[in-house]
């Protein structure tokens, strides 16, 4: 797994976040060595692991259907299972996407051609735990898809990323806790994306957000000093002496 890292001052640089550098995406596992995956195959994540049956659905809540297409700003409910065999139910909304730029990682060493070269989106995500199980301490279990029909993981993220703030879910999001947080996907060869995916199994048909992405933020240009009178006394009469008054 490659490291992109940032350097602050003269200190020694600091890992920054990680990503798979494979054309064809595939997860980021702790330990692991850099695997492509197509759309078509099983991500190889600890976020995620195939969604079990035995998960207790509670009473009222609905699911959505595997292969479901929905818009950004609506929301799936989702058997959610990690391979530490916890499993609960997600409501997962992909609220909005938008591109990003180069610019946008100035102070980040991009060491590698892969990441100079890509497209750089960031997602904004709702998770909500509405199940009865605690599935803390891993990723949000979303991916990115693009043209060529590939997974793409987030950005692990080690040290922050003003652009989009984005942190796995805590070590414990039990039920009824809620993340809001932001994901950044990296398309190679300025691919773009076209999704975001839930796709825990090869098994699984996956449900997809769509819709319009937002063209990169455009930075607030710095107020400018305006030409001007220096500041003083306002223009008059120069102060005199009063005239004195004749007793008579």
């Amino acid at each position: 797994m490659r490291v992109l890292s940032r350097v602050r001052g003269s200190a020694v640089p600091l890992l920054a976040l990680t990503t798979a550098t494979a054309l064809a995406l595939g997860g980021c596992s702790s330990g692991g060595d850099d695997s492509g995956q197509q759309a078509g195959s099983s991500p190889s994540t600890s976020a995620s692991a195939t969604p079990s049956s035995t998960i207790k659905v509670p009473q009222g809540v609905s699911m959505t259907d595997q292969g479901s297409k929905l818009s950004f700003g609506h929301s799936a409910r989702v058997l959610f299972e990690t391979t530490h065999g916890r499993g609960t139910v997600l409501g997962l909304t992909v609220k909005s996407v938008r591109r990003g730029t180069l610019k946008d990682f100035r102070g980040f060493i991009l060491d590698d051609s892969y990441k100079r070269k890509a497209s750089y989106y960031y997602a904004q995500v709702v998770v909500r735990n509405v199940g009865e199980s605690d599935v803390g301490g891993v990723p949000v279990p979303l991916w990115g898809v693009n043209g060529a029909n590939t997974l793409l993981p987030a950005v692990n993220f080690t040290t922050r990323f003003p652009r989009c703030p984005s942190r796995p879910l805590p070590k414990k999001f039990g039920p009824g806790d809620t993340l809001r947080t932001c994901l950044v996907y990296l398309s190679p060869n300025k691919g773009a994306l076209v999704a975001v995916s839930y796709r825990p199994s090869q098994a699984y048909n996956p449900i997809t957000w769509t819709g319009t992405i937002a063209k990169p933020a455009t930075p607030k240009p710095k107020p400018s000093k305006k030409p001007g009178k220096k500041p003083g006394k306002k223009p008059g009469k120069k102060p005199g002496k009063k005239p004195s008054q004749k007793k008579g």
